[in-house]
């Protein structure tokens, strides 16, 4: 990391002169002086670096204090040189925000522990640990104690899977998948130019352009039986918006037209719909008995007509019609269920 931010260093001195940065060429400019003899002060390093000789001099003083950095000044030559040969500036610098952060990070990552993307992820975790400095005063392990992510419960990918999709997006590959539809017993196999690969309610959905269909497809990745990727790329269309599959719309199934939805809840549930924003563009009418209208727009109605179930008598949906009758008929339907359970309906 830290031959990569010099790299970076290296374009962009002029343009950004951050601490970070200003440190990584004061290092440079030490290690260089040490090697070719003349060594770097603090008069040369402002010169170059185009700053006052007093800023070199506090990161030099930031250095030794923060960073356990073994700089000395040699009076003989006029220039600074590490004690320590083998010293290695650390490259990553944390203050206690940031260790607490980590923390919570690394906690809702276990819930993606039956995913290849848990592993991956691991080994990120861990390059950042390696690059902590050995002495660290902030101790975040309270954390473990009284802080808590409950897992949401999600479906299994498997791992040639994930890394076949991943692969695809990556390279605007072509992939070949054998899918399973939603209680097929057999799959079909389908070519796909891979989009964009979102995360929603513990499933992954792939959005690609499905060559079967002719069409933009959603594919739930758990139903992807096995992917090969192919040699044919292709280019995402430029009016492809993945926003319409990454939180702009309500559910991740989307359609072509837009829909408005207006939903009804009681003065109970009124303040559990309040106190969330369901939709960037949801409105609320408040009622004087203490009820609230929810609208949104929806390019899909399967996911709305779920959550609206969800809320039991507490909801009921006023708009579109074809929304509320297909309601009814669902409620009407598990009424006639429970009926024929209990014995109070015939069969």
């Amino acid at each position: 990391m830290v031959s990569y931010l010099r790299i970076f260093f290296e374009k962009n001195m002029a343009k950004d002169k951050t601490q970070l940065l200003r440190l990584l060429f004061i290092d440079r400019k030490i290690r260089e002086g040490m090697h070719s003899g003349i060594m770097a002060n603090c008069s040369s390093m402002a010169a170059e670096y185009e700053v006052s000789a007093k800023s070199i001099l506090r990161d030099i003083d930031y250095l030794r204090s923060q960073r356990d950095a073994p700089i000395a000044y040699d009076a003989r030559v006029r220039g600074y040189y590490y004690t320590e040969e083998n010293y290695a500036l650390p490259a990553i610098s944390l203050n206690e925000s940031d260790l607490f952060a980590i923390c919570i990070a690394e906690k809702a990552l276990r819930m993606h522990e039956d995913t290849p993307i848990y592993r991956k992820l691991q080994k990120v975790f861990r390059k950042i640990e390696d690059s902590l400095p050995e002495k660290v005063s902030i101790h975040p392990a309270w954390v473990e104690d009284k802080l808590s992510v409950i897992p949401e419960r999600q479906t299994r990918l498997e791992p040639e899977v994930w890394e076949a999709v991943s692969a695809g997006l990556s390279k605007n590959r072509a992939l070949a998948i054998s899918y399973r539809k939603p209680g097929g017993r057999e799959s079909t196999e389908r070519r796909v130019d891979p989009y964009h690969l979102v995360r929603y309610q513990g499933e992954w959905y792939l959005i690609g352009h499905c060559h079967r269909r002719g069409a933009i497809v959603t594919f739930a990745m758990s139903r992807i039986e096995t992917a090969l990727l192919l040699e044919k790329r292709f280019s995402v269309p430029e009016d492809f918006d993945h926003a319409r599959y990454s939180g702009t719309q309500f559910g991740i199934f989307s359609g072509e037209r837009e829909i408005l939805v207006k939903v009804w809840f009681s003065r109970e549930h009124a303040p559990y719909v309040l106190e969330r924003e369901w939709h960037p563009r949801q409105t609320e009418v408040r009622k004087k008995d203490g009820s609230v209208v929810l609208g949104f727009p929806a390019r899909h109605l399967y996911e709305v007509k779920r959550w609206v179930l969800s809320w039991g008598s507490g909801a009921k949906a006023l708009a579109p019609k074809e929304l509320a009758d297909s309601v009814q008929k669902e409620l009407a339907s598990a009424l006639a269920d429970y009926g024929r359970v209990t014995g109070k309906v015939k069969s």
